[in-house]
């Protein structure tokens, strides 16, 4: 008597993240790049965790894809910026897409939290004033620039400004991330990525 195993099924969203053709391994590249910069901007903003991002997994049947902390670590290292610690894994086109369904996942769940960021964005730039002088926009910065500056190689460094910057679009984009369709978004941002 034999048994089959079962995979389990893939999310409805999976459908979704078609692609047309197999990036190129430039194009690949700067997917892990991104991928990586969303979450670790979900992080920062949230004070989420490995074990948040696992359990999105779970919740989305990804488990075959993201088993553990020790497979999520490598997925994140896959980011050719990021400081190499040897673990470092290629990211295929089926990982990028659990990446994409986990980083809207989380997202939605903190959906409010980001609208608020993006509404003190929006009003301090209004009343042209730094960001900072808002607790939570300085706080997201401070925890944004202080991961982004332990986890990157030395090369990509970028000034204050700049990565300011950067959080502060990866902010905004988490708002369009949290909707619904959030993940065929950033799936398409990603795919234009030059």
């Amino acid at each position: 008597m034999s048994s089959t195993v079962k995979n389990p099924p893939s999310p409805p969203q999976w459908q979704d993240l078609a692609l047309a053709q197999e990036p190129q391994s430039l194009a690949l590249d700067n997917i892990k790049t991104q991928l990586d910069l969303v979450l670790m901007a979900l992080e920062s903003l949230a004070g989420i965790g490995s074990e948040s991002m696992l359990q999105a997994a779970k919740e989305l049947n990804l488990e075959s894809l993201v088993k553990d902390r020790v497979d999520l670590w490598r997925l994140r290292q896959s980011n050719p910026q990021r400081k190499s610690q040897g673990g470092r894994k290629k990211l295929d086109v089926e990982e990028a897409r659990a990446l994409v369904l986990i980083s809207c996942h989380l997202a939605k769940q903190h959906q409010e939290l980001i609208r608020r960021a993006v509404a003190l964005l929006e009003q301090l730039t209004a009343q042209q004033r730094a960001p900072h002088q808002a607790a939570l926009l300085g706080d997201y910065l401070d925890a944004f620039n202080n991961t982004y500056e332990e986890r990157m190689a030395e090369s990509e460094s970028f000034s204050p400004d700049l990565l300011t910057q950067i959080a502060l679009k990866l902010l905004i984009d988490l708002l369009f991330y949290s909707g619904s369709n959030g993940h065929r978004r950033l799936w398409l941002a990603l795919l234009q990525q030059k």
